[in-house]
């Protein structure tokens, strides 16, 4: 089996993680309030237009994770993590998770192979082509490693 299929796989997990966790915060959330009529709480989410969209925004949000995916071959531990790029020294990538106007998550630093794909941008890219204050993410799998970088936006 390809690892394509893999990083298919991990996507679903990743998304399904994301739905998962959204519907346990909404489920959490719905439980903790106290009085008031219980049907009120399920109508207001059907009746709000973006209830679906918040799951993709929950994954967009997702700072750093571990998936373990079933393969035909046994289970495979898939990890990714995303933040602000600090710093590129040889194959030592420095990330701060989370919002770069907030305070960071946590800062890791990361080990590249130097066989990994590299995108800059949507092109291809070497390690040495990301710098500092780009967003970035890593996904660590079995077999491959994906870095993602990319220049944000100025307004």
């Amino acid at each position: 089996m390809s690892i394509h299929k893999h990083w298919k796989l991990g996507a679903v997990a990743v998304s399904c993680a994301a739905i998962g966790a959204g519907a346990s915060a909404i489920a959490n959330a719905g439980a903790s309030t106290s009085g008031g009529s219980s049907s009120s709480g399920s109508s207001a989410a059907a009746k709000h237009p973006r209830a679906h969209g918040g799951r993709r925004a929950l994954l967009r949000r997702a700072v750093d994770g571990n998936l373990v995916i079933a393969t035909k071959s046994g289970y495979a531990t898939v990890k990714f993590d995303r933040g602000t790029v600090k710093s590129v020294s040889g194959q030592q990538l420095t990330l701060a998770g989370g919002r770069a106007k907030q305070a960071p998550y946590k800062t890791v630093t990361l080990t590249i192979p130097t066989s990994a794909r590299v995108r800059d941008d949507r092109h291809q890219a070497t390690l040495a082509d990301v710098k500092s204050g780009q967003r970035a993410t890593v996904i660590q799998a079995p077999r491959r490693t994906v870095v993602i970088a990319r220049t944000p936006r100025t307004p």
